[in-house]
């Protein structure tokens, strides 16, 4: 299973985790590419070839246009939600900010929707998050584990004023994780790299059994005297390398339905969505006195349950919720670009011991190409799987 470790002995933060996907071979033209896929105001990821004490690493500098406004959750979602990433990033990263939100509520005391995010909701943050997760997706990272947390000590400079490190939403982000603290002075750990580790990574402490292939480096902006400030990020095969089907535990919410009308389904289904469930659908039923109803499925990482749970609960006239845990089975996935006679097309592939046993086109690409050439989705997409199977 392809496992990449985070080894944080100078702490996280988002840009360091993305100078740390570039030096494990990500491509910064076409990291660059999906980015613009948000829409945002021109940016720019600055690229630097580093010497941290003797170690070389990638600085990922984000600049920006300056803002002035701060961002709620449900505007950052939307920004995610509108683009035309791949449904997997989008999920993902919705997941990391949908944690920090959650952070910032249990600080504040507050609803989670009346969150406004200072440094995290910052245009630069959010190409952080999204930029880590069009990384993972393309280096096909299929299991996450993290080392214990450096978090560095003194005190860090806030918006709300000046607190010790680690600040409040980085304490409360790494609760139940393993942190440590030594006379290294300053924030190592940052709000952004929290919620990124704790939302992806299955295990804490020690390095698991693993067959390293790539190590990255991922500079911080700080230097220190003879303290490397980078982030080691190990790629390689877990234990159980020779089955190329990932396994994880997703929580399973239902709960039957016979007084809502259609639209009220169909605004679930779309803040189901936007929460970071992984699928949802509707089943029709009969309940009680005969009367036909709905059953409401939200499938989701254990992380959004409670979120998704309210949502049924606020928005639909239920008394309950049926909550199961499953587990379910991945392919092992990689990506290749097809060059052909409309251009050049990403294709998706899932192996299965070793060889391809399916294959999908971007169907974004796709939709664009049919569109704007005016010929048929489909003859597209044969055209594409046909120039794969002449390059297998």
């Amino acid at each position: 299973m392809k496992t990449l470790y985070f080894d944080c002995f100078a702490g996280a933060s988002g840009n360091m985790i993305l100078g740390g996907l570039i030096a494990l071979g990500v491509d910064p033209r076409r990291l660059g590419e999906q980015l613009k896929l948000l829409n945002l105001p021109d940016f720019e990821i600055e690229l630097t070839d580093v010497d941290k004490s003797g170690i070389a690493a990638v600085h990922a500098n984000v600049m920006v246009p300056h803002e002035h406004a701060h961002r709620h959750l449900h505007q950052i979602e939307k920004i995610i939600n509108d683009s035309a990433l791949e449904d997997s990033v989008k999920q993902r990263a919705t997941a990391i900010f949908a944690r920090l939100a959650e952070a910032e509520a249990r600080i504040h005391g507050i609803d989670v929707q009346k969150v406004h995010f200072h440094e995290v909701g910052a245009m630069d943050a959010i190409i952080d998050v999204v930029g880590a997760c069009i990384g993972f997706e393309m280096l096909g990272i299929e299991k996450y584990a993290c080392s214990r947390i450096h978090v560095g000590s003194g005190f860090a400079k806030m918006a709300h004023g000046k607190f010790p490190v680690p600040p409040p939403a980085v304490a409360e982000l790494l609760r139940g994780i393993p942190i440590y603290s030594t006379e290294i002075e300053g924030e190592l750990c940052t709000p952004t790299g929290a919620a990124i580790i704790a939302t992806l990574a299955e295990s804490f402490g020690e390095m698991p059994e693993l067959t390293v292939d790539k190590i990255g480096y991922g500079a911080g902006t700080r230097d220190y005297p003879d303290f490397p400030n980078v982030i080691r990020m190990m790629l390689g095969q877990s234990e159980n390398r020779r089955s190329t089907v990932a396994s994880r535990t997703l929580i399973l919410l239902e709960t039957n339905l016979d007084d809502v009308t259609g639209q009220t389904l169909g605004y679930v289904m779309e803040k189901a969505f936007e929460f970071g469930a992984f699928d949802c659908w509707f089943t029709s039923i009969q309940m009680k006195k005969n009367r036909p109803a709905t059953m409401i499925s939200i499938l989701c990482a254990p992380e959004n349950r409670e979120r998704l749970t309210e949502l049924l609960y606020v928005e639909t006239t239920t008394l309950g919720v049926r909550v199961r845990e499953l587990e379910r089975d991945c392919l092992e996935r990689k990506f290749v670009k097809i060059q052909t006679q409309f251009g050049e097309i990403d294709v998706k592939i899932g192996i299965f011991n070793g060889r391809q046993v399916n294959a999908m086109p971007e169907f974004d690409q796709l939709k664009g190409i049919a569109a704007e050439k005016g010929i048929p989705l489909k003859l597209i997409k044969d055209e594409v799987l046909r120039k794969l199977n002449e390059q297998s």
